[in-house]
């Protein structure tokens, strides 16, 4: 398990909201390890991982982009089914509770990736070691 930082970015849900951020970010040469992005009605949110978070917070800042900052933990698993499963399953028995998640592997990769924020980081450090 790996500590990370989760962006979590407000946006008004119309096309080229998620450009602008994607835009800022990369004419700052930061680079987004996971985005996903939902919108219900008129707004939405955007939460994004990067390679380097005080970077990214540098960049956001300068453009005037609100976001939220939120301690994430991100797992590598073996690219299979059931290993999403296990490293759940093992956090539920801890009592983590997860405040959002996101998985992500490439096709044929030998690994796939979990980012989560949790109400219980301790615990989730410990459930997995």
């Amino acid at each position: 398990m790996a500590k990370t930082k989760q962006f979590t970015i407000a946006v008004d849900h119309q096309p080229g909201a998620v450009a602008r951020i994607a835009k800022t970010l990369g004419d700052a040469k930061v680079n987004i390890l996971c985005l996903l992005g939902t919108s219900q009605g008129t707004a939405g949110t955007v939460q994004l991982i990067v390679e380097d978070a005080r970077r990214a917070k540098k960049a956001l800042d300068a453009a005037r982009i609100s976001y939220q900052e939120i301690p994430a933990e991100q797992y590598e698993l073996p690219n299979k089914a059931g290993s999403l499963a296990q490293c759940l399953n093992q956090l539920a028995a801890k009592g983590v509770n997860m405040n959002s998640i996101c998985a992500m592997a490439a096709k044929g990769g030998k690994k796939a990736v979990v980012v989560c924020t949790v109400e219980a980081a301790a615990k989730a450090a410990t459930a997995t070691a």
